[in-house]
C-alpha cells in the first residue's frame, strides 16, 4: 500500500500566531492564506506488515525527535483509524531546493504527508476532516491541504479546519519569493508571541482584517489583497519584537526588499506589496502586467528570488520517491 502527494507551501494573508493548545494545535483566531505554486512539496507513504518499525526521511535526511514525533501525531491519527492498525510505514518527504524560513513549507510537507497517508490506508475521509488531522503537524497544514486562497477556522461549531475562499486561477495575483534563512524557530515565536502587550490588541484588531481579506479575495481584488497582507505583515511583527524575547526575525535583507517595495510604489507607481510570515523571508505581491518590472528591480539587490503563481489544493500524483 502505497501513494504519494503533492502540495503547494503558504503565504500567510492574515497569519496566524499564538496557540491556545499547542498539543492540539488550535489558534487563537481565524487565519487566511494563498498557496504557493512554485513551492511544491512531495511526499510518498507506504504501509507493510514486511516493515519491523517506522522510518521518515525529510529532504533525504532523518529528522529531529521533535520533527519525528509531529510526523508520527498525523500518521498515528490516521493509522488508527484504519484496520490496519500498527502496521508501520516508511515517508519520505521532499521540498524543492530552496533554503529560508518563513516559506511555509511545514504546511505543504504536512498536508502532502496526511493526504498520503489517508490514500495509502485507503481511508475515505472529507478534506475539512482530514485538515484537522493535518493540523496536528502544523497549523498552516490545515490550508496548504484545502488549496487556494483558504481560510482555517479557529473554533466553527466546535471544530478548527480549513475550506478554500477562492481557487488558485481565479485571482490574477503573482508573487515575488525572496527566500532568507534564519536559526529562529517558528514555535518559539508562536510561543513569545502571547507575552507581547500588543497580542491582545492584535485579537481585537482581527476581527475587523478577517471580513476585508474575505471580501477582498471573495472581489478577486488583488490590491487589496496585497494591502492588507502588508498591514498585517507589520502588525504581526510588532506582536513578535515585543515578545518577551524581544525576537526580530527581519534580517537586513528583508528591510532592503521592504525598502525597495516602498519605493517602486510611490516612485514608479507600480502594484506591490510587501508580506512576510513569522521569518525573514519575504513575498513580494503584485500583479501579472508588473511582475517582470518588479523583478528585475528587485534583482539589482539579490538573484535570489523566483516568481509564482497561487498554487491549487493537495493532490494525489502518480510519481513515488521510492
Amino acid at each position: 500500500m502505497k501513494s504519494s502527494a503533492r502540495a503547494y507551501a503558504i503565504q500567510g494573508l492574515v497569519k496566524y500566531h499564538g496557540l491556545r493548545n499547542e498539543r492540539l494545535r488550535l489558534p487563537f483566531h481565524d487565519s487566511i492564506s494563498v498557496c504557493m505554486k512554485a513551492l511544491p512539496t512531495i511526499t510518498t507513504v507506504a504501509f507493510s506488515r514486511e516493515f519491523v518499525d517506522d522510518r521518515i526521511r525529510i529532504n533525504g535526511k532523518s529528522p529531529s525527535r521533535k520533527e519525528q514525533d509531529r510526523v508520527l501525531a498525523v500518521v498515528n491519527h490516521l493509522r488508527h483509524s484504519s484496520p490496519l492498525g500498527s502496521v508501520k510505514a516508511r515517508v519520505e518527504s521532499r521540498n524543492p531546493d530552496v533554503k529560508g524560513k518563513g516559506l511555509g513549507f511545514s504546511a505543504s510537507g504536512f498536508a502532502a504527508l496526511g493526504l498520503a497517508t489517508a490514500r495509502a490506508l485507503e481511508l475515505d475521509i472529507k478534506t475539512s476532516e482530514l485538515s484537522e488531522v493535518v493540523r496536528l503537524g502544523a497549523g498552516s497544514a490545515s490550508r496548504s491541504l484545502a488549496g487556494g486562497f483558504s481560510i482555517w477556522y479557529a473554533n466553527r461549531n466546535g471544530r478548527s479546519y480549513a475550506e478554500e475562499l477562492a481557487s488558485a486561477s481565479s485571482i490574477k495575483l503573482r508573487t515575488i519569493i525572496v527566500p532568507i534563512e534564519s536559526e529562529i524557530k517558528t514555535d518559539r515565536a508562536h510561543a513569545d508571541a502571547v507575552k507581547s502587550p500588543f497580542f491582545k490588541p492584535r485579537l481585537v484588531y482581527l476581527r475587523s482584517i478577517l471580513p476585508r481579506m474575505k471580501r477582498a479575495i471573495s472581489h478577486k481584488d488583488v490590491e487589496s489583497i496585497g494591502k492588507l497582507a502588508e498591514e498585517d505583515t507589520l502588525n504581526l511583527h510588532a506582536v513578535t519584537m515585543t515578545g518577551k524575547d524581544g525576537l526580530i526575525l527581519l534580517s537586513p535583507l528583508s528591510i532592503e526588499i521592504i525598502r525597495e517595495v516602498r519605493r517602486l510604489r510611490k516612485e514608479d507607481e507600480f502594484p506591490v506589496w510587501f508580506s512576510l510570515d513569522t521569518g525573514p523571508s519575504v513575498f513580494v505581491n503584485t500583479t501579472p502586467d508588473a511582475t517582470q518590472s518588479v523583478r528585475r528591480n528587485l534583482s539589482k539587490i539579490t538573484n535570489n528570488i523566483f516568481v509564482s503563481e497561487p498554487g491549487g489544493s493537495a493532490e494525489i500524483i502518480d510519481k513515488h520517491l521510492f
